[in-house]
């Protein structure tokens, strides 16, 4: 993959985000751009490793994943942020265990769609 990153201070973005002491972190794969806004006491090379952790679980869940699963999968795309941090604090960076916890997460879904998903309609 075609990988750029770079990190921006955003003093003139003040007043989107309500003060200075933001920074974005960003990462670049082919056609896609990870973008993480996060405080100035954030470590840029932490915040790339958690963008690298989190692309290269989508690439595993979508197989090469390109924009339309990003669009079309966003509730997945949550459960795999999701697994990754949460209220801020990054609670798992193991792929192996990321992908055990979003398959268990499939199956369920799974088998929620069998039960609900047969309906019969008796006329």
């Amino acid at each position: 993959m075609d990988m750029n990153c770079s990190c921006l201070q955003l003093s003139s973005l003040c007043s989107l985000l309500g003060s200075g002491d933001h920074k974005l972190i960003y990462r670049h794969y082919a056609t896609l751009y990870f973008v993480f806004c996060v405080d100035n006491s954030e470590s840029e090379l932490g915040i790339l490793d958690l963008i690298q952790v989190f692309v290269e679980t989508l690439d595993k869940v979508f197989e090469n994943v390109c924009e339309l699963d990003l669009i079309f999968h966003v509730d997945k795309v949550h459960n795999i942020l999701q697994e990754i941090c949460m209220g801020g604090m990054v609670l798992e960076t193991s792929h192996n265990e990321i992908m055990t916890h979003v398959e268990a997460q499939n199956k369920l879904e799974k088998s929620e769609g069998n039960v609900t998903g047969v309906v019969k309609v008796c006329a």
